[in-house]
């Protein structure tokens, strides 16, 4: 089994530190290399999609709710705050669940899907 290191998580700033004292954080998770590489990637994805959203938002003629790159970056989202659903300490646990995260539905199938 891989080692476990405790880390702090910003998602608002797309940080993931290993001292709580360096900056805001939202979320301790304890997580492996592993873990933490495959959250590093998803902030990355969620950074570059979200560029994207900004550049296709402004042409007033592709509404919200059918612009793909902000379908994806609202994907991203729920992946990260999943992931850290999953390895975040209890009380981020906890608040991931009053996020009340739903499952993809024929309304808004582009939740959870894979990006």
């Amino acid at each position: 089994m891989d080692q476990k290191n405790t880390y702090y998580v910003s998602v608002a700033r797309r940080e993931i530190l290993r001292s709580g004292t360096d900056s805001p954080y939202e979320f301790i998770v304890n997580a492996t290399d592993d873990e933490i590489t495959k959250l590093r990637i998803l902030f990355d994805r969620n950074e570059e999609s979200e560029m994207e959203g900004f550049l296709t938002g402004q042409m007033p003629s592709v509404p919200y709710h059918v612009d793909r790159a902000n379908q994806q970056s609202d994907n991203l989202l729920i992946k990260i705050y999943s992931l850290i659903g999953e390895i975040g300490d209890e009380e981020a646990r906890n608040h991931i669940v009053t996020m009340g995260i739903k499952p993809p539905t024929e309304e808004h199938p582009f939740i959870n899907r894979d990006v």
